[in-house]
């Protein structure tokens, strides 16, 4: 199990069904699961800076999350 799965087992489905109760409980997920995500989008934001480090694993670091940023369309 990695970790998506396991964040989607303990969160829950967020896809609306048509249900009305349903759907307020997966709107409740949705809602928790986009709290997740801009946590970890700040936290790897805060990785960025080290792309200007001249130590190499904090520069790689840097570069791999501005990178990734950049996949995005965030970062550009």
């Amino acid at each position: 199990m990695d970790y998506h799965e396991i964040i989607r087992k303990m969160i829950g489905p967020i896809n609306p069904v048509g249900e009305t109760n349903e759907d307020n409980r997966r709107f409740e997920n949705l809602k928790k699961t986009t709290e997740l995500v801009d946590k970890l989008i700040y936290d790897i934001d805060a990785v960025i800076p080290n792309k200007t480090r001249v130590e190499f694993s904090m520069k790689r670091a840097g570069e791999f999350a501005d990178e990734f940023f950049k996949d995005l369309g965030i970062n550009e």
